[in-house]
């Protein structure tokens, strides 16, 4: 070996397996040992997980600067039973635009063996097979190509390195007019304006919704305002109807707010900077110098934009008389937790719908239905948490929903809701109480907008709207219960270590100039599973107290570190932040384990 290489902790790489088979390569399946001799970064994900979204972008840098070098492979691994359906994995893959393999692992076998604990991970694998860093969490990307770097530099001295073209396969496109659309709106015309958000333009459709008018936007991945045919979105999710018939779009990986006039065909931007916002970040302030994360919906409500602000688990609001944008309701946990806005705990909240006394919103990741009131006050209707879902009808508290993304307004008072991994249209009516189907076989329906006495459903995956007639009666559907499919943790009662995991990426150290640079915070469902250790601190080590008395249930933990750019002579240095949030099952047992480890970022000295 040679001596000036680093010493890093390595670990033979287990082989990868996925009973879905491989995506994106031509139909080639590949094992570790076709890949010998290249920089292999595992990257672990879920197509309902907005942070796994996140590193497929940022990924996608790293992929073209050392294409000749390393070979990201996605391991498909889902937490919805839809998202263990081929079929759905297919569709993801092309929706969000991924330019590498994937490997569909439908039954969790490769996370198992690479003791994956969170969404989304990256594991980073040497020309040699050996696995030498373990990263959970987005904003790692920096920190991986450093590594990447260093193994090229070191096995290319070796002689281990292998260069050339990857295994990456691109499908055929496919003809439709559009292509997996996110929203529809109803334009005062009659028309339809719709987000095709694959193919990172604007829709506007005639009445019929299947006609196309014209399209708005150059068709590329970019953020530039201009006409029709010079303006650039990047998967463009929500619209919302302004009072000067202009339309809002949530812009989602552009992380901005832009606006389209549909007399001039102009498009401009309202808010955001097309930086993603990271901890540490300013919450308000003037809008195009405020970063945001992800918006995925906009509505019109009491004179402001609302915004499910899906990358943080909050609701934003941006004032276009005062030219600001703000946080409005949420802490960026991520949960299920009703109160003060300043207090409530959303997760991945992703369609919005105004009515003149409630703001409704579907949060996708705890699968529930939600409302603000004028009081800023946040509610449930349907929906318990982040672990519990299906399709079952009835009284709300004891319903549920699979991983919806869009909320409408009905006339009468109730909401649709569109039941998206469902396949499903469903509603809730608060005069009752109850919600019921009123249409299945949707795939994917991911909006619906009201016009005249029909709903207009989005069926994304079918790439097309389709109008159904209000049903006065609802649909019977046999109920279904799922919990999240994570393997649990068997812990011993009473003291447990938690230790989470953090090495500072090589060239760079903690950043302690302005007080600790670590934040963890614990918390756990039901809140009488922990007796003591709950709460805020800044150590990324805690003793936890488990009640033997509560049998099981799930650690709810956050860790934040931040690391600098290690240069004495440089008085500004660079600096990120790596944050990550655990959901972790555990089951009280007398032979469990005393100590749980977390890898933020780095290998566990204490592995095995």
């Amino acid at each position: 070996m040679n001596d000036s290489a680093p010493r890093r902790v390595r670990v033979r790489a287990p082989e990868l397996v996925g009973k879905g088979g491989w995506l994106n390569t031509g139909g080639h399946p590949y094992s570790l040992a076709d890949l010998r001799g290249r920089i292999v970064v595992l990257d672990f994900w879920t197509f309902c997980c907005i942070n796994c979204l996140h590193v497929l972008d940022e990924l996608r840098e790293l992929e073209h600067k050392h294409r000749d070098t390393v070979v990201v492979v996605g391991v498909h691994s889902p937490k919805f039973v839809h998202e263990a359906e081929h079929e759905a994995v297919v569709d993801a893959v092309e929706r969000y635009g991924v330019g590498h393999p994937v490997l569909d692992d439908p039954e969790l076998a490769t996370w198992k063996q690479y003791a994956v604990r969170a969404w989304p991970t990256l594991v980073v694998i040497d020309p040699e097979g050996y696995v030498v860093a373990q990263h959970a969490g987005e904003g790692h990307v920096h920190a991986i190509e450093r590594l990447v770097t260093e193994l090229e530099a070191e096995h290319e001295a070796k002689g281990t390195l292998r260069r050339g073209d990857g295994p990456y396969v691109a499908p055929e496109p496919e003809p439709t007019v559009l292509r997996f659309p996110g929203r529809a709106l109803l334009l005062p015309s009659g028309n339809f304006l719709v987000s095709d958000t694959t193919r990172h333009q604007l829709v506007e459709l005639e009445a019929d919704g299947e006609s196309v008018v014209r399209r708005i936007g150059e068709g590329g991945r970019g953020l530039a305002d201009g006409t029709s045919q010079h303006a650039r979105f990047n998967e463009p999710q929500g619209l919302a109807l302004l009072p000067d018939g202009s339309v809002v779009v949530a812009d989602t990986v552009n992380h901005a707010l832009r606006r389209f006039d549909p007399d001039s065909g102009r498009t401009t931007t309202l808010a955001g900077t097309g930086d993603q916002w990271m901890r540490g970040d300013a919450t308000s302030g003037p809008a195009r110098e405020v970063n945001l994360s992800s918006p995925w919906d906009v509505a019109w409500w009491h004179g402001k934009v609302w915004i499910a602000m899906a990358g943080i688990h909050q609701l934003w609001v941006y004032d276009p008389d005062a030219g600001t944008v703000s946080v409005t309701a949420g802490t960026s946990n991520e949960g299920l937790v009703d109160g003060p806005a300043a207090e409530a705990w959303f997760a991945q909240p992703s369609g919005l719908a105004a009515t003149p006394e409630r703001l409704w919103l579907a949060d996708s990741e705890t699968s529930a239905l939600r409302w603000v009131d004028r009081d800023g006050a946040v509610h449930t209707a349907v929906g318990t948490g982040l672990f519990d879902f299906g399709h079952r009808d009835g009284a709300a508290g004891q319903a549920l929903l699979q991983h919806p993304l869009g909320v409408t307004a009905l006339p009468d008072g109730s909401v649709a809701v569109s039941d998206t991994y469902n396949h499903a249209l469903r509603r809730y009516d608060p005069a009752t109480g109850e919600v019921t189907t009123l249409a299945t076989d949707l795939r994917e329906p991911s909006h619906a907008v009201l016009a005249g006495d029909d709903i207009v459903v989005v069926e994304s995956a079918r790439h097309r709207l389709t109008r159904l007639r209000l049903p006065e009666e609802a649909v019977r559907v046999e109920a279904v219960a799922h919990r999240t499919r994570r393997a649990t943790t068997e812990v011993t009662p009473g003291r447990l270590h938690l230790d989470v995991i953090f090495e500072a990426p090589a060239g760079q150290k903690l950043d302690t100039r302005y007080g600790p640079s670590t934040r963890l915070l614990v918390s756990a469902t039901p809140p009488g599973l922990l007796r003591a250790g709950a709460g805020a601190d800044t150590g990324l080590s805690r003793i936890l107290e488990l009640d033997p008395e509560v049998p099981e249930g799930v650690l709810h933990v956050s860790a934040t570190a931040a690391s600098c750019d290690d240069d004495p002579d440089n008085a500004y240095p660079a600096c990120h932040v790596h944050q990550q949030d655990w959901g972790v099952p555990v089951r009280l047992a007398e032979t469990g384990a005393d100590r749980l480890p977390l890898v933020l970022a780095g290998m566990d000295a204490q592995t095995p």
